[in-house]
């Protein structure tokens, strides 16, 4: 269980943002227009499987997040602000990519952070065209979003992109948008999210007659068993989902997922990679999941109607961005390209393996994003 220590300072936080700074301008600076996944041995550029396209937006969305820290009209600023578009740009076309279940990972990173800054229509309209993109991924037997995997597939990641189409239903009062939208999370709710607040990572239908059938996964330790990664992005996509739609149904289950993260995860606030992986296994703890969690808690504070439940949330959120600054940035190793060691992709095809993952990366700025504006205030 996660115990709290009180030992977040502002300057940790503020240690760990400029050092991600220093590790994207070198990235970019080294491997110019490249988009990485994951490292290898702490290098971004190599030839490892990727498995499948969904990580392209979080390179920008984090120079969208440096950006925003920049003094106003200061050099720095317009450099940041001219690399956060450079990297934006080419994703355009993928508004239409019906490849992938993630454009929310895609655009909402990238695309969304650039409108917040520049309320140009046409950004807007690249935002609104992929959540109608990501909406005919709907399956009407069944109800639910289907994975890149196959058409009877669902994963609790697309909780995490589900918001693009949210977005998209508010933005032009689509209601068969909307409604597909909260079919999925419904859907979703039901057949991935277990009574104690744990998630299953896939679940299959049949096709005909759209029932559910099993629980299964691809980067947990069984089908029925609760890898952190899926249970983080359960936390932190059933909130964005409530805060779309203010549904408690939406929120209660987020809460759940986060009150089994607290009670399952070591005092530190790391998770292991799946809670009911055996206790000598390689893989061991997963930090790109700890990041997730602490970004998703933030969000969660925010929105929890118990004040008390919204402290301790925002706590615990610093309480674990605080064991990850501390223990697991990559500063001390100059030789190391990432930010944050200790990620894990995708274990059983051995896919960055202890590794900097670029979602960890993006998770971690973020919510070091939101521990320092609530420190401003």
């Amino acid at each position: 269980m996660i115990r709290l220590s009180g030992s977040a300072t502002p300057a940790l936080f503020e240690g760990a943002f400029r050092f991600a700074e220093r590790q994207l301008r070198a990235l970019i600076e080294r491997y110019p227009d490249f988009y990485p996944m994951y490292t290898m041995d702490g290098r971004w550029k190599h030839s490892g499987e990727a498995w499948t396209h969904w990580c392209d937006g979080f390179l920008p969305g984090m120079l969208w997040i440096v950006y925003a820290r920049q003094p106003a009209g200061s050099p720095q600023s317009r450099w940041w602000r001219e690399q956060a578009i450079r990297y934006s740009k080419p994703l355009e076309p993928r508004r239409l990519d019906r490849n992938v279940h993630d454009l929310g990972f895609v655009f909402m990173s990238s695309y969304f952070r650039w409108f917040g800054f520049t309320p140009d229509p046409t950004l807007k309209a690249v935002i609104v065209e992929a959540g109608r993109t990501m909406g005919l991924r709907f399956q009407e037997k069944g109800g639910y979003l289907r994975s890149f995997v196959s058409p009877d597939s669902l994963f609790i990641d697309i909780m995490m992109n589900v918001g693009i189409v949210f977005y998209a239903a508010q933005e032009t009062g689509d209601q068969a948008l909307l409604d597909i939208a909260l079919r999925h999370c419904y859907t979703t709710r039901r057949v991935l999210v277990r009574g104690d607040g744990s998630t299953a990572h896939e679940g299959l239908f049949d096709l005909e007659t759209g029932e559910f059938r099993r629980q299964t996964t691809h980067q947990g330790f069984r089908g029925d068993s609760c890898w952190s990664r899926g249970l983080a992005w359960g936390l932190y996509g059933f909130g964005t989902a409530y805060q779309y739609t203010r549904d408690p149904l939406l929120l209660a289950t987020a809460e759940s997922c986060a009150d089994f993260y607290i009670r399952h995860t070591r005092a530190d606030g790391v998770p292991p990679w799946d809670y009911d992986a055996p206790p000598d296994s390689l893989l061991k703890l997963e930090t790109s999941a700890g990041a997730i969690a602490a970004s998703g808690l933030f969000q969660l504070a925010g929105l929890a109607r118990d004040a008390a439940k919204g402290h301790f949330y925002r706590e615990t959120a610093r309480h674990i961005l605080t064991t990850l600054c501390r223990d697991w940035l990559a500063e001390p190793d100059p030789q190391w390209e990432g930010i944050l060691k200790g990620g894990i992709y995708h274990p059983t095809k051995n896919l960055g393996v202890n590794e900097s993952v670029m979602w960890g990366e993006y998770f971690f700025l973020e919510a070091l994003e939101r521990a320092l504006a609530e420190t401003a205030c």
